[in-house]
C-alpha cells in the first residue's frame, strides 16, 4: 500500500530502522514497560476493595477479553506499519496521524510527573537506611519532605525533591540517547531481573511476619456477591487496561522495532501473563505486610487506611518498616523495587515521544533524547519539585489516564476497526507472522466489546469529574491543570500533525501483502 500525503516531504528511501536484538530482548523490554508503579501500589488495593479473591474472576475475564486483544491490536499496527504511533497511524490513513500525536503527547505529559514519583522512591530508598521519617511518616511525607502547600501555582522549590528529580532525568536521557538495543533494552535487561529478585525477597520476608496470614485472608477471601456489581467489573477492566501499557503508543512503538518476520502473539501472551503474575505477587507482599501492621496496632486489616496509591507507598509502608525487625533492609528493598519498576516503565513512555520526533523531524536517538529530555526535565522540575507538586501530579494523572488514555483507546478501536475497517488486514498480519493464531473472535472483542466497555468508562468518568470535581480541589484549579492537560495534548497533536515531515513516511508498502497474493503450482502470481 503506497500512499502520498499532501503535507509530507518528498518520498525518500526508508532509513534503516533500529531493532531489538531478538525476541527475548523485546519480551524483557515489554514486560519492563508493563510492570510499573500501578502493579505495586494500585492492584492490591483495587482487588481488596472489589471482592477480594472473587475479583480475580473479572480480572481474568478482562485480561482475556480486552487486555490481550488490545495488546495484539497495538502489536499488529506497530509491526505492520513499521513506525512510531504518528507514522503507523499515518500509514493506515493520512488523516489518522493526529491520533498518533495525541498518544505521543499523552506520554509526554505522563513522563513529566512519572519522574517525580521515581524521584520520591529514590529519596525514600536512601531514607530507609536511617528511618528518617521517624514516628509520623504522614507528617514527614507531606510536611518535611514535600512541604505540601495549597492548590495553586508555586515556584517555591523543594530541594529534597528537586535534586533526585534532576538525577532521574539525567540517567533517563543517557539511556535513551544510547538507542533501542544499547539503551532501552540493555537497561531493562539489568533492572527487570533486579526488580524481580528484590521483590521476591521482599515477599518471602513479608510472609514470615506476624499477622501476615490475616493480611492474605483479607486480600484473597472471596466476596462472591461482588460479582453482581457492575462497578467491580469496570474496576477489573480499568486495572488490566492501565497496567498493560496499551492504547497510548507504547506497544505500537515497541512492536515496530521487531524484525519483519517476528512472532507477535506468543510473546504478547508471555508479556500479559507476566504482568498479571507480578501484580498478584505484589498483592501477596503488600497485604502480608499490611497484616503485620494491623497486628501491631491491634486492629483488623479492614480498619487500616492508605492501602493503595502514593499513601500506601510513602506513608503506610514507612510506618510498617519502622515497626518490623530488619526494617531498613525491607524498606530499601521496597523503595528500590518501586524505583526500578517506575524507571523501566518511564523508558517506554519516553521512547514513544522520542520515536515520534525522530521520524517526523529526522533526529537521531541522541538528538531526540537530549532535546526532548532537557525540555521535559525543565517543565517537570518547574511543575513537580515545588510545594504544589503533589497536587499537580494527582490532578494531571487523573485526567491523563482516565480521559486521555481511555479516550485514545476508544478513538483507536472505533477509527481503525469501524471507520477504516482494517480489522481483517491486521488479523491477517498477526496470523501471518505468529505461531498462536487469532480467530474472528479477536475482531469481535476489539471492535465491539472494547469500545463499549472503554466508552462507558470514559463517559462515566467525564460526567463524574464535571459534576463532582476531584478531591475537593477548586474548580479553577481543575480547569487549569486537569482539563488544561487535555487541551494541551489536543492542541499539541494538531500543531505537530500540521508540521512538515523531514522524510515522507508515505513511500511505504506493508508486508506481507494484503489481500494475500495467490500463486499457482509453479509459484507464479495468479491474476483474477
Amino acid at each position: 500500500m503506497t500512499t502520498t500525503g499532501a503535507t509530507g516531504g518528498a518520498p525518500t528511501a526508508e532509513a534503516p530502522r533500529e531493532e531489538w536484538t531478538g525476541q527475548v530482548g523485546f519480551i524483557i523490554a515489554a514486560i519492563g514497560s508493563a510492570v510499573g508503579l500501578g502493579n505495586i501500589w494500585r492492584f492490591p488495593g483495587v482487588a481488596y476493595e472489589n471482592g477480594g479473591g472473587a475479583f480475580l474472576v473479572p480480572y481474568l475475564v478482562a485480561l482475556l477479553t480486552a487486555g490481550i486483544p488490545i495488546l495484539f491490536l497495538d502489536y499488529a499496527i506497530g509491526h505492520r506499519f513499521r513506525g512510531s504511533a504518528p507514522t503507523a497511524f499515518r500509514r493506515l490513513r493520512t488523516w489518522l496521524e493526529g491520533l498518533g500525536w495525541f498518544q505521543v503527547m499523552i506520554c509526554f505529559v505522563i513522563a513529566l510527573y512519572y519522574t517525580a514519583v521515581i524521584a520520591w522512591a529514590v529519596s525514600f530508598f536512601v531514607f530507609s537506611f536511617d528511618l528518617r521519617w521517624g514516628d509520623d511518616p504522614a507528617a514527614f511525607f507531606t510536611g518535611e519532605y514535600l512541604q505540601l502547600g495549597e492548590p495553586g501555582v508555586s515556584l517555591d522549590f523543594v530541594p529534597a525533591v528537586l535534586i533526585p528529580l534532576v538525577a532521574v532525568w539525567v540517567v533517563t536521557i543517557v539511556v535513551l540517547a544510547a538507542g533501542v538495543a544499547k539503551g532501552v533494552q540493555r537497561a531493562n535487561t539489568v533492572f527487570l531481573p533486579l526488580l524481580v529478585v528484590a521483590f521476591l525477597v521482599l515477599v518471602v520476608r513479608s510472609l514470615f511476619l506476624e499477622g501476615a496470614a490475616d493480611g492474605l485472608n483479607a486480600l484473597f477471601t472471596p466476596d462472591w456477591s461482588a460479582l453482581g456489581d457492575a462497578n467491580v467489573w469496570i474496576a477489573a477492566y480499568s486495572q488490566i487496561f492501565f497496567s498493560l501499557s496499551i492504547a497510548f503508543g507504547i506497544m505500537i512503538t515497541y512492536a515496530s522495532y521487531r524484525k519483519r518476520r517476528a512472532n507477535l502473539t506468543t510473546p504478547g501472551l508471555v508479556v500479559a501473563f507476566s504482568n498479571s503474575s507480578f501484580e498478584i505477587l505484589a498483592g501477596i507482599g503488600v497485604f502480608a505486610t499490611l497484616g503485620f501492621l494491623a497486628h501491631e496496632q491491634g486492629i483488623g486489616v479492614g480498619e487500616l487506611e492508605g492501602i493503595s496509591g502514593p499513601i500506601l507507598s510513602f506513608v503506610t509502608f514507612p510506618a510498617i518498616v519502622s515497626q518490623m525487625p530488619g526494617g531498613p533492609i525491607f524498606g530499601a528493598l521496597f523503595f528500590g523495587s518501586l524505583a526500578m519498576a517506575g524507571f523501566t516503565s518511564l523508558l517506554s513512555i519516553l521512547q514513544v515521544v522520542s520515536a515520534g520526533f525522530q521520524e517526523k523531524f529526522g533526529w537521531t536517538p541522541r538528538q531526540a533524547s537530549v532535546r526532548l529530555g532537557v525540555v521535559s526535565a525543565v517543565i517537570s522540575v518547574l511543575l513537580f519539585s515545588t510545594t504544589t507538586g503533589l497536587i499537580a501530579l494527582d490532578t494531571a494523572d487523573q485526567w491523563a489516564n482516565n480521559v486521555g488514555i481511555v479516550g485514545s483507546a476508544v478513538l483507536m478501536t472505533v477509527l481503525v476497526l469501524w471507520v477504516l475497517r482494517r480489522g481483517p488486514e491486521l488479523r491477517y498480519h498477526l496470523n501471518a507472522v505468529s505461531t498462536f493464531r487469532v480467530g474472528a473472535w479477536w475482531q469481535v472483542l476489539v471492535a465491539v466489546l472494547a469500545p463499549l466497555v472503554l466508552g462507558y468508562m470514559l463517559v462515566s468518568r467525564i460526567v463524574t469529574l464535571l459534576v463532582e470535581g476531584y478531591e475537593g480541589y477548586p474548580g479553577w484549579y481543575l480547569a487549569l491543570v486537569g482539563w488544561g492537560t487535555i487541551a494541551f495534548v489536543v492542541l499539541a497533536a494538531l500543531v505537530l500533525t500540521a508540521m512538515r515531515w523531514r522524510r515522507s513516511p508515505d513511500d511505504f508498502v506493508p508486508w506481507p501483502p494484503y489481500p494475500p497474493v495467490e500463486r499457482d503450482a509453479r509459484g507464479a502470481e495468479v491474476t483474477r
